[in-house]
């Protein structure tokens, strides 16, 4: 399926050659039909001879209309530039060009209409001007097709040189990344909401949830329709309706997208190219009141020009919008920009930056990734993405990281384990980042917690004090002399188990959790800590912390002044003695 927008000055014909294609009136509404002058978007659609769809976006082609022609224009695959032999190129011809141009259009067929109310020579001379006109644009070289709608001359010619434009213009891509910029909605009898769009990105399908406006109104997708016809789903590139449930009519509007929650990253500032149109009389500068057309809406915004004071007619600039609300955009959309005040279209653009972090002073903005990482140092890959659309694996855990930032890092991680000495560097103190780099260092170890230089004998390893403990079984010696950092990381790191303010070999409470089951195995109605202190041979100083650490345990539970068994009572394999653990 292809979109294809028509184009071209007032009352040229371009809604009835649309008409004449399709058998539909694009004409929607009575005053259009009235005065035979089309005042917002129609649509239709036709099946190609070489059986391929083409769906067509009738646009007004009065000034008065141009908001709605911008509308029309923000997701189309290519043109039908409609130009009438009677009248020949007017202004309205050529802003409409320029427009599409700006917008990166690429691909088009040119209608000459009303060929039956001229002569040869003036239809001749009709042609010359109009391959004038284009040369040097998109549509120089493209096929002049003369017509005369209303008798059906020409339409063969006309519906061959659409399929051959179709097998010239690329397919929509699919990014797994659905974007639908609203341009009609209406509440259908029974249905409730229903808008219509020309579908990007990727694909959307019936009761998924989809986000929608500048509030990310969550609502369901209802039932979807393309070409009349109801589908469960539908690909990128196509004309679709989607019917909608769980927001009003008046909740939804032109302009508004429908997104999927997660995808995208809404702005209301971006850097941009700026390409000012050269038969301006004067500069684009900040000063001026501004309206961007993006997608299909219209958008208040102010403009910072980067790197100079102003742009002059016909160059190229760079320039930083800021919109009076967020958008979901991505690098490369297209834009328009005119000014209210004198009414005129001064120019378009690409977008490079979706969250610009430099300031306006120091920013130059591009559309390389590289740069993206480079200016904020760290970035997830999954925000990379939404930032510009593309995905680059991570090079350091989920970050992306330029080589720089991870040097310094790697350096400034290395030298705070360093600094803090034999018992190592508490890796509780690090952030994500740190830690990601910490794993990366060879000559750095790391255990129990603790990140040390990797030919550092671990101070604690064999300590004697833990040794004591072993030795002392469950009447385990005072902590005397010992060194209250190293006990802390003793404990810490499990090689020491602390209840109550007395300390034990890990040992000593597996052999406490067998004494338990033994005891069990002769006082099924459970034991008093009085039995416990004597099978242990320990004082109740020793047997009280010891018991309550097998109830923390889960070994045993506590009944009243007996003990039973809990989840994790071990088995008897044993005589409970600790020098056989």
């Amino acid at each position: 399926m292809r979109v294809v927008a028509t184009a071209g000055h007032v009352d040229h014909g371009k809604s009835s050659l649309v008409l004449a294609l399709t058998g539909t009136d694009p004409d929607r509404f009575e005053e259009e039909k009235r005065r035979g002058l089309t005042i917002d978007l129609g649509f239709a659609h036709a099946v190609l001879p070489s059986g391929e769809g083409v769906s067509f976006i009738d646009v007004p082609g009065h000034i008065r209309f141009l908001r709605n022609m911008l509308a029309g224009v923000g997701g189309i695959d290519a043109c039908l530039f409609v130009v009438a032999a009677t009248e020949g190129w007017k202004p309205q011809s050529e802003e409409h060009l320029r427009i599409l141009e700006l917008l990166g259009i690429r691909h088009g067929v040119i209608a000459l209409t009303k060929v039956d109310l001229v002569d040869d020579e003036w239809r001749d001379i009709a042609t010359l001007e109009v391959l004038d006109h284009v040369s040097g644009t998109f549509l120089a070289g493209a096929p002049i097709v003369p017509v005369a709608a209303t008798l059906g001359r020409g339409l063969e010619d006309l519906l061959a040189a659409l399929d051959e434009l179709v097998v010239q213009t690329p397919q929509a891509t699919d990014r797994a990344r659905a974007r639908l910029w609203v341009d009609r909605v209406f509440a259908a009898k029974g249905s409730g909401t229903v808008i219509t769009g020309t579908l990007t990105g990727g694909m959307l399908q019936v009761d998924e949830h989809v986000c929608v406006g500048a509030h990310r109104t969550s609502v369901r997708i209802r039932s979807i329709q393309s070409l009349g016809q109801t589908v469960d789903r539908i690909g990128a590139g196509n004309r679709v309706a989607l019917n909608l449930s769980g927001i009003e009519q008046s909740e939804v509007g032109r302009g508004d997208a429908i997104v999927r929650d997660g995808q995208w990253l809404p702005t209301q500032r971006f850097d941009a190219t700026l390409q000012v149109l050269d038969h301006l009389d004067h500069e684009v500068s900040r000063r001026g009141a501004y309206m961007a057309y993006i997608g299909s809406g219209e958008f208040e915004a102010k403009v910072r020009v980067l790197g100079s004071e102003a742009i002059a007619a016909g160059q190229r600039g760079l320039v930083r919008l800021h919109l009076v609300q967020p958008l979901p955009l991505l690098p490369g959309d297209r834009f328009i920009l005119r000014e209210s005040g004198r009414s005129e279209t001064v120019g378009g653009g690409e977008v490079l930056d979706i969250h610009p972090v430099l300031p306006a002073s120091k920013a130059h903005p591009d559309r390389d990734v590289d740069r993206v990482v480079r200016e904020r140092g760290w970035v997830a890959a999954d925000e990379l993405e939404l930032l510009t659309g593309e995905r680059r694996e991570p090079r350091i855990g989920r970050w992306v990281v330029g080589q720089n930032e991870l040097d310094a890092l790697t350096t400034a991680v290395r030298d705070r384990v360093l600094a803090a000495g034999p018992l190592g560097l508490d890796i509780a103190a690090l952030d994500d980042r740190e830690r990601a780099v910490l794993a990366t260092i060879a000559d750095v170890a790391v255990a129990n917690g603790r990140a040390r230089q990797a030919e550092v004998r671990d101070p604690l390893a064999d300590h004697p004090f833990v040794a004591a403990l072993l030795t002392g079984g469950f009447t385990p010696p005072e902590p005397v002399g010992v060194d209250r950092a190293e006990l802390r990381q003793l404990v810490r790191r499990g090689l020491v188990v602390e209840r109550d303010g007395v300390l034990f070999h890990p040992r000593a409470i597996e052999a406490a959790g067998q004494t338990a089951a033994h005891l069990l195995d002769e006082h099924p109605d459970g034991f008093t800590v009085a039995q416990f202190r004597d099978a242990t041979g320990s004082t109740r100083k020793h047997a009280l912390p010891l018991a309550a650490e097998l109830d923390a345990r889960g070994v045993t539970r506590r009944r009243d002044d007996l003990r039973i068994g809990g989840a994790r009572l071990p088995v008897v394999g044993g005589a409970g003695d600790l020098a056989e653990q």
